[in-house]
């Protein structure tokens, strides 16, 4: 499966965004779907995930309350909502896909940047 996220850019502390991610090769609802970023100079960090029928989601704490994932698997589409982005939200953005007997992420899509300035 490919995936490709979308929808990053510049905005200000406050306000709210929509990520997309949209996969081609093979549905989405075979997948359990991840979203993930990586500020400059840090690790990569795992954000939410969502079951492959859109019920169960897990989120870190430094995004639960203020993100919110959600999916269309019959558009192939997963989307991060972002609320309340704080300049230290600032990174890029990555959607990924694993099957749900597994626990690693087997497919990455391209980042989408997003910038929070102050």
């Amino acid at each position: 499966v490919q995936l490709q996220a979308s929808g990053g850019g510049l905005v200000q502390a406050g306000d709210s965004l929509t990520l997309t991610c949209v996969g081609s090769g093979r549905t989405l609802s075979s997948y359990r779907m991840g979203w993930f970023r990586q500020a400059p100079g840090k690790e990569r960090e795992f954000l939410v995930d969502i079951d492959w029928r859109g019920g169960r989601s897990d989120y870190a704490n430094s995004v639960k309350g203020r993100f919110t994932i959600s999916r269309d698997n019959a558009e192939d589409t997963v989307y991060l909502h972002m609320n309340s982005l704080k300049p230290e939200d600032t990174a890029t953005y990555y959607c990924a896909a694993r099957y749900e007997f597994t626990s690693q992420y087997n497919y990455w899509g391209r980042g989408t940047l997003v910038t929070v300035s102050s």
